[in-house]
């Protein structure tokens, strides 16, 4: 998955601070800021993210904010609590839901400072038959 921001160093604190990723790598640009950042979850998942000021590639042609992103995790009260805490935006607090598999998951959905919507949740997807 990559993810674009405008302001990519902010999107980093904001996902290393709140959601609890891990970065890996932050390549600085001409313009002091983020050409391109990798990160990682605890426990498995990766996310690469660039500035939208660099548009040289296919994936630098995407707007920022555009997005929404389901992240397995069995923390969905911790991110809560983190995102609270930094005055962030919930828009939709822990809770049991079904998916349109039917499957039934606990999440909680918030918004990052620039739009994109990220979903923790425990459903990890359909069950082998």
């Amino acid at each position: 998955m990559v993810l674009h921001y405008d302001d990519t160093k902010a999107a980093l604190r904001f996902l290393v601070d709140v959601p609890g990723f891990e970065q890996v790598v932050a390549s600085p640009d001409e313009h002091g800021g983020i050409r391109h950042a990798e990160l990682r979850r605890p426990g498995g998942g990766a996310l690469v993210s660039g500035s939208t000021r660099h548009t040289d590639s296919v994936h630098g042609r995407t707007r920022a904010g555009a997005s929404a992103v389901y992240v397995v995790s069995d923390e969905a009260d911790a991110v809560h609590r983190r995102v609270v805490n930094a005055g962030g935006e919930v828009l939709e607090a822990p809770h049991e839901t079904r998916f349109g598999s039917g499957a039934a998951a606990y999440v909680c959905t918030v918004r990052d400072p620039k739009g994109n919507l990220w979903t923790f949740g425990t459903y990890r997807g359909p069950s082998p038959e």
